[in-house]
């Protein structure tokens, strides 16, 4: 693809997740975030996550149960799972170091850091792509959390 299609390419894409979340009854930006960054948000999540975490947020099956690895099959970042339960700056973590670094005492798991795949803009818009796709009331609980967070980080 030249470099000179690249702009309209975003241009597209933002207007497809604008028309998307008028059609599922949300405004873009629902979590403050602009319809650009979660159309950015949306298709990084298909590249770098949907893999795992699916295409739809749901997860790997019996994610709760432990692989024959011990380690955990990649949750669902839809209502269904737990994402929503913590803070921005813990999912933040999370997606750029990974689970294990951020966790510690030994933990293991498949999903690797993202820190030198993406930008930290690019994982906010990840993680804000994915907020957004919440029912209102997980987004407020999360929201609750990460005011809690940063009141507890002061």
């Amino acid at each position: 693809m030249k470099a000179a299609a690249l702009p309209i390419l975003a241009v597209v894409v933002a207007i497809g997740a604008a028309l998307l979340w008028q059609q599922r009854g949300e405004a873009p930006g629902t979590v403050g975030a602009s319809a650009e960054t979660l159309a950015l948000g949306r298709a990084l999540y298909g590249e770098n996550c949907a893999s795992c975490h699916g295409v739809e947020l749901e997860g790997q099956p019996d994610w709760k149960s432990r692989l024959p690895s011990g380690r955990l099959p990649a949750p669902p970042h839809d209502a269904s799972g737990h994402t929503w339960h913590h803070s921005d700056d813990a999912l933040f973590r999370i997606t750029k170091l990974g689970p294990a670094a951020v966790v510690g005492g030994g933990y293991e798991s498949d999903m690797p850091g993202f820190g030198d795949v993406l930008t930290d803009a690019e994982i906010r818009a990840v993680l804000d792509y994915i907020k957004s796709t919440w029912p209102e009331r997980e987004r407020k609980s999360q929201a609750k959390a990460s005011a809690a967070q940063r009141e507890r980080d002061r």
